[in-house]
């Protein structure tokens, strides 16, 4: 079952799976952060250099398949399948929102 989410998490996941990555702006906050692999990202072009980063990395796809929500913090279950180690995996998305944006991702 696909969780109902957020347009702009829909727009993110899209994103995430090989949309434009220059879609990403309209996706976050102007001070927004995304902690991932060890890694902090702040900003639009940081955010963008750590997308098209992955992108070139990594050969994946990412299915969301549950989600809570509690406030402004919600947390999406995804199916993370490429060609990395440990493939499949199931990894959680924490998004902190601020509206109809993203204000900062917690991905592992």
């Amino acid at each position: 079952m696909t969780p109902s989410l957020p347009d702009v998490v829909v727009d993110y996941f899209r994103i995430s799976n090989g949309g434009d990555d220059a879609a990403l702006g309209a996706c976050f906050t102007d001070d927004a952060v995304v902690h991932d692999e060890g890694g902090t990202h702040r900003g639009h072009a940081d955010i963008q250099a750590w997308k098209r980063a992955a992108r070139s990395k990594y050969d994946y796809s990412v299915t969301p398949v549950d989600s809570h929500r509690d406030g402004d913090r919600l947390t999406v279950s995804a199916e993370l399948v490429g060609n990395f180690p440990g493939s499949p995996v199931t990894v959680d998305h924490v998004f902190e929102l601020a509206g109809e944006r993203i204000r900062a991702l917690r991905i592992g």
